[in-house]
């Protein structure tokens, strides 16, 4: 017997326009359980605008949003909203310990730390950094600590939106390592905006390829640059198109 995909998002029709423009046109779009979804397309496409829509940040001018089978409404409750974690390209971080910081999460849900900040922050090689500021730490260092505060809630649904950008290659890797872990772990669902290719494909389970607010195709990342066919697609990754 075949068993039955599930999906933790479901996307019908999905239009989001900001003073007019067009910046979402999404007809379709299933995001499976458990997998690990790479968006890549130019500056400007709409990537982040998903990232915020399935996030609830945000709603749709049109169409619906499925979230585990049921539609969402607007405003999202809190209690929903509080199983997807989102680590943006800039980091915003209290002016308190690293230690803090990651704990903060689990604080204001009421949530008892049994070991998972301890955890984390040995997941992450942050442990030295644990008791410093978090304000002055460098930008890997931040951006570690900003993805410990999404992992250590464990959360059903992880949002990467260009998490190692403009980073040095040793914490650029570590944050890689430890995506790919939750990835093989299978327990999150992970959308991972990117415009580093390379990375996309090699860290995805599928990669959705987006121009001018709309999916131009979404192709297994196995075999990705076999398999794409749009031309625009060739272009990007070639670097003809921002």
């Amino acid at each position: 017997m075949v068993s039955k995909v599930i999906d933790t998002y479901r996307l019908h029709n999905i239009r989001k326009r900001y003073n007019g423009r067009s910046i979402l046109d999404i007809a379709q779009l299933e995001i499976h359980q458990g997998e690990l979804l790479s968006i890549i397309g130019p500056n400007g496409a709409g990537k982040s605008t998903l990232l915020r829509l399935l996030h609830f940040l945000e709603s749709p001018d049109e169409g619906e949003i499925h979230y585990t089978g049921r539609k969402i409404y607007f405003p999202v409750p809190l209690e929903l909203r509080r199983n997807i974690s989102m680590v943006f390209q800039r980091t915003v971080l209290f002016n308190r310990s690293v230690r803090e910081n990651v704990a903060f999460g689990l604080k204001v849900r009421g949530v008892e730390d049994r070991g998972q900040v301890d955890a984390v922050l040995e997941r992450l090689d942050l442990r030295e950094l644990e008791h410093d500021n978090a304000r002055a730490l460098s930008g890997g260092e931040a951006q570690r600590v900003t993805l410990a505060q999404a992992l250590v809630l464990d959360p059903d649904v992880l949002l990467l939106d260009e998490p190692t950008a403009n980073l040095d290659p040793y914490n650029a890797a570590l944050i890689e390592d430890i995506i790919q872990a939750v990835r093989e772990r299978g327990t999150s669902t992970i959308v991972l905006v990117s415009h580093n290719v390379a990375q996309a494909i090699r860290l995805a389970d599928r990669v959705a390829v987006v121009f001018d607010g709309k999916i131009a195709e979404l192709v297994e990342a196995q075999g990705f640059l076999d398999k794409y066919k749009d031309s625009r697609t060739r272009a990007y990754i070639e670097g003809e198109i921002p």
